[in-house]
């Protein structure tokens, strides 16, 4: 195992080392050519696993990318503190991993130049070249691409149904916000697992206004991502518009029927799982691909389910107004390029030839799925099967978050809900609604917004729980404006006019 790794693997374990100390620092050295003639590269990275992966899906990748990599870890519970003061004290890398775009010491190093523009270059590679002028633009700031930008799914919610106790109350799959509401009364009225007791609900959900249901019913609605902007560049909070509104009254009357779990402001994903594969409700939203972990989930205790993903619910029945939120717009971060480590044009484009090899499938293959033969089996319609979970996990899943790239390849998961999750989830980039804020700057947003939206959130449960009215929501948006929220406002239409003109 290479030194750094090591290292990395007490980082992991919550060892109270300083970035600089790690391999791949500044102290490691700058990209150049080892003795056997690869780049070398350093890359500080994040880990969303409780311990990095051995050389031997790394061994691969190197080989490809004809590159020497040394890692240094950061654990995703930690990044923020350890990215500032990676910043802070100029000890970075090669490669920074920046997931925390709305961070304002990571904004403020990106707009004063602590990293390269990237923008200029893209072209000249043929993977890089693919990425698309929405993506590049959601991914810029104040105009500018300082990295890579990491391409994720840009739309992968919707809703996830047993298909089974749809049979046994007999009605059928959804299309509209009111015929959903009517599947959760029956599944909670009509015993859709005929054990003769009242033990079931419609909607299992979680203490998210985002990730849980109400962001996505509130696309149903008609409620924008976030933001929204008018022809003349006037800017208005999501929770300011009717569909927000709509969609606080939908999630009330759910629960005053008793048609949602009544728990739900409190209740963690991990358990919002667990009870629906345990058969005590009937209908999850959320990511489509929470599909194939809720059946597996269910074995051995619910065998007979079976499930049904729907993307194409509206309030109104026209497919017109078909609408799904965005998280992040399809981007999970950037891959950046500091200049204390990448001294010169030359070096940048080694590092650009590199994030570009790692969008290929053969790579994107190798950090998915690991190698044919050892961590799985493809067949010829290049359907992938696992061969051993365990060491899949040990040896390939770490590197899943560091894919440049998720979507558009021909291999893929065999199976079958995947498959199905994958392509409506590629049907929803159609009717996805971006933020149109993702990349313009608030100075006050960046410092204060998520304090100032601890406000609203907590309204807007306390509407859903029927603590307070209508007029006490208002009050409490009027108080999040007064609090800085209009100069969040103000921020952004400045902005948002800077960068389009109006």
């Amino acid at each position: 195992m290479k030194r750094n790794w090591v290292k990395a693997a007490s980082l992991a374990l919550g060892a109270s080392l300083l970035l600089s100390a790690c391999g791949g620092g500044a102290s490691s050295g700058q990209s150049g050519e080892s003795a056997d003639g690869k780049t070398k590269i350093s890359w500080l990275n994040i880990l969303h696993t409780a311990s990095p992966p051995t050389d031997t899906v790394l061994n691969k990748i190197e080989e490809i990318t004809k590159a020497d990599i040394e890692f240094s870890w950061i654990p995703d519970a930690s990044k923020e503190e350890r990215i500032n003061t990676s910043l802070a004290s100029d000890s970075l890398a090669d490669i920074v991993t920046l997931t925390i775009l709305d961070n304002s010491s990571v904004r403020n190093a990106l707009k004063a130049g602590v990293f390269w523009e990237v923008g200029p270059y893209l072209d000249e590679f043929p993977n890089l070249k693919a990425i698309s002028q929405d993506t590049r633009t959601s991914a810029s700031i104040e105009g500018k691409l300082y990295g890579i930008p990491f391409q994720k799914q840009i739309a992968r919610n919707g809703v996830i149904i047993r298909k089974d106790w749809l049979d046994k109350v007999g009605l059928p799959v959804p299309k509209t916000t009111d015929e959903l509401f009517e599947v959760a009364k029956a599944f909670t009225e009509q015993d859709p697992d005929g054990n003769g007791a009242k033990d079931t609900t419609g909607f299992m959900d979680r203490s998210d206004l985002v990730f849980g249901a109400f962001k996505t019913l509130s696309s149903y609605f008609g409620t924008p991502s976030y933001w929204s902007v008018d022809d003349s560049g006037k800017v208005t909070p999501e929770f300011e518009d009717e569909g927000y509104v709509k969609t606080m009254d939908y999630m009330k009357a759910l629960y005053e029927g008793g048609y949602i779990n009544q728990d739900f402001a409190v209740t963690a994903k991990t358990d919002q799982q667990q009870n629906f594969a345990q058969g005590k409700a009937g209908i999850y939203v959320g990511a489509l691909f929470d599909s194939k972990n809720l059946l597996n989930l269910a074995k051995g205790v619910q065998d007979g389910m079976e499930l049904v993903m729907v993307n194409d619910i509206t309030s109104t029945g026209n497919e017109s107004d078909r609408a799904i939120w965005s998280s992040g717009n399809g981007i999970g971060g950037l891959l950046a390029f500091p200049k204390s480590e990448v001294k010169d044009e030359a070096e940048l484009k080694r590092l650009l030839q590199f994030v570009n090899d790692l969008m290929s499938e053969e790579v994107y293959t190798l950090m998915t799925y690991g190698i044919e033969g050892v961590h799985y089996t493809v067949d010829a319609d290049k359907a992938v099967t696992i061969k051993d979970t365990d060491l899949w996990q040990q040896e390939v899943q770490p590197f899943a978050a560091s894919r440049p790239k998720e979507t558009g390849y021909q291999i893929h998961d065999a199976d079958p809900l995947k498959v199905e999750a994958d392509r409506l989830i590629e049907e929803n980039a159609k009717y996805a609604v971006l933020n149109p804020m993702f990349s313009l700057e608030s100075p006050t947003y960046s410092s204060q917004g998520s304090e100032l939206q601890k406000t609203i959130t907590d309204a807007t449960y306390k509407y859903i729980l029927g603590k307070i009215g209508l007029d006490e929501f208002k009050a409490a948006v009027a108080s999040w404006r007064k609090a800085g929220g209009d100069q969040i406002i103000a921020e952004y239409e400045a902005a948002y006019k800077a960068v389009n003109g109006k």
